[in-house]
């Protein structure tokens, strides 16, 4: 079992950094510059999603504050 893990890994480790190298080929550009790209663009969409998600909290809990629900009319 332990040996198949092996092997997928290998044909992946193989497979996968080609992409970069036949797209920078592709290109005409270093390969150094294609992963440089893909590891800013991760930690772009990673901060994108991370700012929404705390703007969406911020909203929410202004919306709390001044939207409050009243159980009965005789709470005021």
């Amino acid at each position: 079992m332990l040996k198949l893990v092996y092997r997928i890994r290998h044909y992946f480790e193989r497979n996968g950094f080609y992409v970069s190298s036949r797209l920078a080929d592709r290109l005409g550009i270093r390969v150094k510059n294609i992963r440089l790209f893909f590891i800013y663009l991760s930690f772009a969409t990673l901060g994108v999603g991370f700012a929404f998600y705390l703007t969406l909290a911020f909203g929410l809990k202004l919306k709390d504050l001044i939207y409050t629900k009243r159980s009965s009319v005789f709470d005021l």
